[in-house]
């Protein structure tokens, strides 16, 4: 554990400053609830890359995916090169579309709301059970986060597990209250740009120090030859289909995360998608790359094998900077949490004050009161996801990969198809939420077999075919008004 050191806490200070001064000038900024949720779509296309790529990263790409990468080695970049080709198709795919349409279905600001106003459903079932399926899975998310963030100030600082985690949720809470999504998206984009110095600070200086990239893997090559193969795992043997296709199957999961697609919806024109998709794919690849880097440097660099694998960036920061040095990059993983759970936590909170509060209440809210319920809900939501992360035990990449997974499968199926098929019917939506949903809840509590295979894939699969089947035995149900709607957005194209 790190000795608490003056230089440190000066960098540590300095950014949680930066951090709040941006949350206060968006304060300023914020005027309404729109402002508050999605920063009145006036986001420019390097704010909406950069934003999304960081909320999407949050801390396990500075310590989940490098702590892999040091258990298994190369293996590992097939979770990279998965989610690279899922965040090309996420932006080409989606981001034009998902922002004329949810613009022009009465400025729809949450995907449930989208949904709804699709498919003009009448009935409250598909609009709650998506809000249900947003706060379900996203409350395992932000408990990811806070747990990277005690698993951080327990390292660097000392301080009990559970105190770090209320450390954690304090500061994100302050700044998210205070300026909503333009505070989240321009904090996001400070925190990326810090988290991209950190990924390649560390394995930059560790090859160097090691004499050059051939000396850096012959290190690793002397402690085992097998993690420098992709197709083999670090015991040797050749990696099956199932692994394949379970690691580069996450790539799925950026059509349902409502906190990406917020990036899409806010960006000020959908002319501007194809320049922010440039910027989001090179900055995934480069990041998911040197995460992999970070990993791997940790085999050539640390004589004595960690515990915690998911402490390595920590480890060979702490060991290789001077204490202001890797106070600042320590501060990227504290960057990674943030930029993460602050946008989870304004999606939750969006869709309880927009989606399931107005059911419950059955009455229209003012805009003021919008922003007021969506702010306690930040709250309410921020301590419920604290109550699970309080196992210091709890392995970052595990309670991602879980939420990650039922996010991709109960969301991802149903926005996609619904921006593409007019045939598309509100029960096949509601069938391809609950469907996706219930496969991942289900098929991540069996192992053995088939069912070791990624709970997003099947769960993805099972969802695409529930929404085509049970549109086409519906499809006597489909409002021409509806048909209609969506052939004059389709023209917008």
């Amino acid at each position: 554990m790190s000795q608490l050191s003056a230089p440190t806490v000066i960098a540590f200070m300095v950014y949680v400053s930066i951090v709040l001064g941006i949350g206060f000038y968006a304060y300023v900024r914020t005027k309404s609830a729109g402002d508050y949720f999605l920063g009145g779509r006036q986001l420019s296309p390097a704010v909406s890359a950069i934003s999304a790529g960081a909320s999407d990263m949050s801390g396990w790409v500075l310590l989940g995916l490098p702590g892999y990468a040091y258990l298994a080695g190369l293996e590992a970049a097939w979770i990279s090169i998965g989610l690279v080709i899922g965040v090309a198709a996420n932006w080409l795919l989606m981001a034009k579309r998902l922002r004329i349409y949810s613009a022009q279905l009465d400025d729809a600001v949450t995907l449930p709301a989208y949904l709804q106003r699709r498919f003009a459903d009448s009935t409250p079932w598909l609009k709650s059970i998506a809000s249900v399926s947003i706060l379900l899975f996203f409350l395992f998310y932000v408990g990811s986060g806070l747990i990277a963030g005690g698993k951080l100030f327990n390292e660097v600082f000392g301080f009990d597990y559970q105190i770090a985690v209320f450390v954690s949720v304090a500061l994100i809470l302050l700044y998210t209250l205070l300026g909503g999504f333009l505070a989240v998206s321009w904090t996001d984009v400070f925190q990326g740009i810090l988290m991209l110095l950190a990924l390649v600070t560390v394995p930059v200086l560790v090859m160097s120090q090691a004499g050059g990239a051939v000396e850096f893997a012959g290190r690793i090559d002397q402690q085992n030859p097998q993690l420098l193969n992709i197709f083999t795992s670090a015991e040797g043997q050749t990696l099956g289909w199932m692994t394949i296709i379970s690691t580069m199957g996450w790539g799925l999961g950026y059509f349902g995360q409502p906190h990406i697609l917020a990036r899409f919806k806010a960006i000020r024109s959908p002319q501007d998608t194809g320049s922010a998709a440039a910027i989001g794919v090179f900055w995934a690849l480069l990041c998911y790359m040197l995460a992999i880097l970070v990993g791997l440097s940790g085999i050539a660099f640390l004589d004595q094998p960690l515990v915690d694998s998911e402490k390595v960036f920590i480890a060979l920061t702490s060991l290789i900077f001077h204490p202001l040095v890797a106070g600042v990059l320590l501060a990227a993983i504290l960057a990674a949490i943030m930029s993460t759970v602050d946008s989870q936590l304004l999606v939750c909170s969006a869709s309880l004050a927009e989606d399931l509060y107005p059911l419950a209440t059955k009455q229209e809210l003012t805009a003021e009161k919008r922003l007021q319920v969506g702010r306690i809900a930040v709250v309410v939501l921020a301590l419920l996801a604290t109550i699970l992360a309080m196992n210091p035990d709890s392995k970052v990449l595990d309670v991602v990969s879980y939420a990650w997974a039922g996010l991709g499968a109960s969301l991802g199926p149903a926005i996609l198809v619904s921006l593409y098929w007019r045939g598309m019917t509100a029960a096949g939506a509601l069938a391809g939420v609950v469907t996706g949903g219930v496969t991942v809840v289900l098929w991540s509590g069996l192992e053995g077999g088939l069912f070791d295979l990624y709970a997003l894939v099947p769960g993805f699969i099972f969802a695409l075919l529930a929404i085509v089947v049970t549109s086409l035995i519906s499809k006597s149900s489909l409002n021409p008004v509806v048909v209609k709607q969506f052939d004059q957005m389709h023209s917008q194209l």
